[in-house]
């Protein structure tokens, strides 16, 4: 009975020591994010002082305006159309994003429900592989004349230009994750009875979770190059042409205001896949 109670003992006290040793380890982590961010602010504060004193130095507003000049720039046109017939800043943000979101949400699925077939169907890879291969190095800003001719210059060129620069991304990045599970999980699902289309999209299409949301982050990315130069080109509203119709008329402060914007959106769409990555993965919580 003695030695059942010592026993009983000694496994709480492992308990509780791996529960202080796991309540430690969030706090360091929670600590090195805390350094993270103060880190990345301060990055960010010297590039903005950099800025500001190489725009006093070289004294040319049209060249480099000061932070300054292009805050109160943002302030203004955040909720004022440029040109008069235009968009404000704000709205012309939220059209691109919008275009992105459908575009890159249509692109991402697509891929990876293609790698995920060419994962497990080997004849579909051999015949799909060869066509990735040859589209994926041809940049989407090729596309833009076809796809004017194609569709117009409503929104359909635009989103389909988001696809095709996503869609090989996502595929490549699926397959690829796909390929980096180890066997032993798709071995020990197929053991206890599970089938093999219920394997991969419970089993191994979870475990490659991680390296998916690492190419929707990549192609996120390229995105936003894509939807800036179809905006430049053929478009009446977004990001893209407020950039435009600002460089014709010299207004470089306004310039700088677009290409901040698009920083911004691009940051914050980021930080929304990493939330997603850490939904899906516990480890990384």
């Amino acid at each position: 009975m003695l030695s059942v109670l010592v026993e009983d003992r000694s496994g709480d006290i492992d308990d509780a020591e791996d529960q202080l040793d796991f309540t430690a380890e969030r706090r360091a982590r929670r600590r090195r994010r805390a350094r993270h961010l103060a880190m990345s602010a301060a990055g960010l504060a010297l590039a903005a002082a950099l800025w500001e004193i190489a725009a006093l130095i070289i004294n040319d507003a049209t060249f480099l305006p000061t932070v300054q000049a292009t805050v109160s720039t943002f302030f203004q046109y955040i909720g004022q159309p440029y040109p008069t017939e235009s968009d404000p800043l704000w709205q012309d943000v939220l059209v691109s994003t919008e275009r992105i979101l459908i575009g890159f949400s249509i692109g991402s699925a697509a891929g990876v429900a293609i790698g995920s077939l060419m994962h497990a169907v080997r004849p579909v890879r051999y015949l799909v592989d060869p066509i990735i291969e040859v589209t994926r190095p041809l940049p989407p800003l090729a596309f833009i004349p076809l796809f004017i001719e194609w569709f117009g210059i409503g929104e359909m060129p635009k989103v389909v230009l988001i696809f095709v620069g996503v869609l090989p991304i996502m595929v490549i990045a699926t397959l690829a994750a796909l390929d980096s599970v180890p066997m032993e999980l798709e071995l020990c699902a197929r053991t206890l009875g599970a089938s093999r289309r219920y394997t991969l999209s419970h089993v191994q299409v979870r475990a490659a979770i991680p390296g998916i949301v690492t190419g929707m982050r990549i192609a996120m990315a390229g995105s936003w190059t894509s939807i800036v130069a179809a905006e430049m080109i053929a478009a009446t509203s977004g990001v893209g042409y407020l950039i435009l119709q600002a460089g014709n008329y010299l207004r470089t402060s306004l310039v700088f205001c677009g290409i901040i914007s698009i920083g911004i959106m691009g940051l914050l769409l980021d930080a929304c896949l990493r939330l997603l990555l850490r939904w899906a993965d516990p480890a990384r919580r």
